[in-house]
């Protein structure tokens, strides 16, 4: 197998080598340190070791950099929350829904041994980053669910403003109990071993709302998927063959996720690869799964996808 994932990347890249002249201007993928550059790191060493390839990939450390450059008009492919992708959809950005690549990697964690399920969360102090981003409305959401009231039940802390604050923040045990996403919580594990992974958020949703966590989006812009739909398909391929490589070998991923300072040592990126839901899937083949998910976010804050379900026109085809 190794073998044939390999040869798939060589003649991939040699498509998207002779795509264009070596003087024309780069295309660039702007992704998210984490999940989204875990996932494609396959691609990302082949992209950079291939010195004729028109594709290049930017490595940015939050989901507000990334919007940036869609609006900007400087990413032409752009990975980040898929809620995220459909506010920008809805604010009338030229970009398209190409593939889900991640299905959740958020847990609650936290050196609290007194918490084994949502069950014992009332009276807890929680601590989320960004309120009103996915994170919050979908823990909000489950808490719901098992009968607490989020406002009443439960103190939630929102007194670390990102995901690395709030990582930094759990390894230094000042948040006992945390919302937190992989790989910073394998990070936080290896650091200070008090910390413990308590339950899956993903596991939690799937079980209420019989649906999985779409949760990160693979989008292209129009202007791409129209003069570039080759290139387009092609990465679509590869980034598939990546994230299933990734899977299947996952202690040559953890050294070139170290390679490319994703996470500082491999033992953590070891043990976060199995708790991240990869798996990638294009989007004209989930379409309603899609759909679904925005809207249960619709139906508990309109806001967090720009105000409406994003329409057909979402999803590339």
């Amino acid at each position: 197998m190794p073998g044939k994932l390999t040869c798939g990347f060589l003649l991939i890249l040699i498509l998207v080598g002779c795509s264009h002249p070596a003087t024309e201007k780069k295309l660039t993928i702007a992704t998210l340190k984490g999940p989204s550059s875990m996932g494609m790191i396959r691609l990302i060493d082949s992209l950079r070791s291939e010195s004729a390839s028109s594709v290049q990939v930017l490595i940015l450390n939050e989901p507000l950099q990334v919007r940036k450059m869609m609006i900007e008009r400087t990413a032409d492919f752009a990975i980040l929350p898929s809620t995220l992708a459909a506010v920008m959809y809805n604010k009338g950005l030229d970009y398209r829904l190409l593939a889900i690549p991640v299905w959740g990697s958020l847990y609650l964690a936290g050196t609290d041994t007194t918490v084994t399920g949502f069950s014992d969360l009332k009276g807890k102090r929680i601590f989320l980053m960004a309120r009103g981003m996915t994170p919050d409305v979908l823990f909000r959401h489950l808490l719901l669910k098992n009968g607490i009231d989020p406002d009443k039940d439960i103190n939630l802390d929102y007194s670390f403003p990102t995901h690395i604050d709030l990582a930094n923040a759990v390894k230094a045990g000042q948040a006992g109990l945390a919302v937190i996403s992989e790989p910073q919580l394998s990070l936080a594990m290896k650091l200070n071993p008090e910390v413990k992974r308590i339950f899956s958020l993903h596991e939690e949703w799937t079980r209420f709302e019989g649906i999985p966590i779409a949760e990160t989006a693979f989008m292209a812009g129009n202007s791409v998927i129209r003069n570039n739909r080759a290139v387009v398909e092609q990465l679509l391929k590869s980034y598939d063959l990546s994230n299933r490589w990734v899977v299947q070998h996952p202690d040559s991923a953890a050294d070139l996720i170290v390679r490319y300072q994703i996470l500082p040592e491999t033992e953590s990126a070891l043990h976060a690869i199995p708790q991240i839901n990869f798996k990638f899937v294009r989007a004209d083949t989930i379409r309603k799964q899609v759909s679904d998910y925005f809207k249960v976010f619709f139906e508990l804050n309109p806001d967090i996808v720009g105000g409406r379900i994003p329409d057909e026109n979402f999803y590339y085809r």
